[in-house]
């Protein structure tokens, strides 16, 4: 058994090293109640997320569309080295009695990844929590603070902070995205 963990160690190692690992698998976090999918649709911005080894730019925002499949067109965008990098996925509802579990997957090959709106007010924030069991053995974790403009009050990113502790999501790691001089460059 040692060896087994021990290659699973080396394989998972690079893969998870910007991102939280913990021990056991995945929690399953209270989701926003009466989830609207066409009111979370449109532009958001990244105010602060939990590190990532896939967003290691500023500027970062997405954009939701709904298409007429009614899956999601989404288009993440940031800035790295002085250039705009855009990436195109699809999401699609989980479980539609349960509209704020969404799936993201940015490649055909790829499964869809968990995409849980745990809270939002549709016109200023929305908390994210995505998490993927490794061999139920140990879980990554993903969080994100979104916003529809660049930046976010103090009192709405400590509501955002309770809620994430509410749900038993270790956030102490997470950090401020760089949404400054954004409009200059794109």
């Amino acid at each position: 058994m040692k060896g087994f963990l021990g290659l699973v160690s080396v394989l998972f190692l690079p893969v998870i090293r910007a991102q939280v690992p913990h021990w056991g698998p995945c929690s399953e976090p209270e989701v926003q109640p009466a989830f609207s999918l066409q009111q979370f649709m449109g532009r958001w911005f990244e105010i602060a997320k939990l590190p990532t080894q896939f967003e290691k730019g500023r500027c970062i925002e997405t954009n939701f569309t709904y298409r007429t499949d009614k899956s999601i067109r989404v288009v993440s965008s940031e800035i790295l080295k002085g250039e705009v990098r855009k990436i195109e996925g699809t999401g699609i509802l989980v479980d539609p009695k349960n509209p704020a579990k969404l799936g993201i997957s940015y490649s055909y090959v790829l499964p869809y990844s968990p995409y849980w709106i745990l809270s939002t007010d549709y016109s200023t924030f929305a908390l994210v929590y995505s998490c993927t069991d490794v061999l139920r053995l140990f879980h990554v974790d993903f969080a994100w603070i979104l916003g529809r403009t660049r930046s976010l009050p103090d009192s709405t990113m400590q509501r955002a902070l309770n809620v994430f502790a509410y749900n038993n999501i270790d956030v102490t790691r997470m950090t401020p995205s760089g949404q400054q001089d954004c409009d200059k460059t794109l």
